[in-house]
């Protein structure tokens, strides 16, 4: 039986990367899928993320969202119950990253950075938490919340400060939302992955950098996406028991060395 059979999924800026890899591994375990991202064309190129979704037999529903707005966050949990019924997971991936250290990050940088990457999440988990304390349980589960932080909230990268501050801040909220919510049955977890080769733009495919992170990582290639989403499958599954409040690191044992 597929893993996610029978549930419905929300996925935070699933156009592209690993949003995409999430929502596509998702689909293809059962789950009727919810993609949500500021626009609907993948980074990488080819079909969007709902059409490949169709295309493999599987349902779901694009809605336009910018996570930094609560009228668009309210307006996609909303649409998602109104048209299948309720939600079960909530993936919340959607980030965006400046590149900056202390003193080169501007006012307005910080500020776009922690309205996507921590007040957004906020959002998400807010919005997602009222769903599910309206819903009755599934076995011992209302609904699972799934954050991407990133290694970068666990250790500095040089010139990197919003987006480190801010994936710091989603390991901890993600902890916060487990103790204060497994009592209502809110399962709250949250994905760190390490070095992932996806098609985003700027540093992060910079040849040297790429050239470091396969030295310091030590399993003997880099991430991909699907590594990332096959972590997802199992936190949404019911495989996933008495796990809540973790911070999963999906690095290649980078943390570990």
């Amino acid at each position: 039986m597929p893993m996610l059979k029978d549930k419905v999924a929300i996925v935070t800026g699933a156009s592209s990367g690993l949003g995409r890899a999430i929502s596509l591994r998702y689909a293809e375990e059962g789950a009727t899928m919810v993609v949500a991202d500021v626009t609907e064309n993948p980074i990488e190129g080819g079909k969007p993320t709902l059409s490949l979704i169709r295309d493999g037999g599987g349902r779901g529903a694009f809605i336009p969202t910018d996570i930094a707005r609560w009228d668009d966050v309210d307006a996609l949990i909303s649409g998602a119950v109104a048209e299948f019924g309720r939600l079960d997971i909530m993936v919340n991936n959607a980030a965006i990253y400046t590149s900056t250290n202390l003193v080169e990050t501007t006012v307005q940088q910080w500020d776009r950075v922690i309205a996507v990457n921590v007040t957004g999440f906020f959002y998400c988990c807010k919005r997602a938490t009222q769903q599910f304390l309206m819903q009755e349980p599934v076995g011992e589960t209302r609904g699972r919340i799934i954050n991407i932080s990133s290694q970068h909230g666990m250790v500095a990268c040089p010139g990197d400060f919003p987006y480190g501050v801010s994936k710091g801040t989603i390991v901890q909220m993600t902890r916060q939302i487990a103790v204060d919510h497994a009592g209502d049955g809110i399962v709250c977890n949250a994905i760190a992955p390490g070095k992932i080769i996806t098609g985003k733009p700027g540093v992060a495919n910079d040849p040297d950098a790429i050239d470091y992170s396969r030295q310091r990582t030590p399993w003997p290639r880099l991430g991909q996406p699907r590594d990332v989403a096959g972590a997802a499958l199992f936190l949404a599954s019911d495989m996933a028991t008495y796990i809540t409040g973790v911070n999963l690191m999906v690095d290649g044992g980078w943390m570990a060395g």
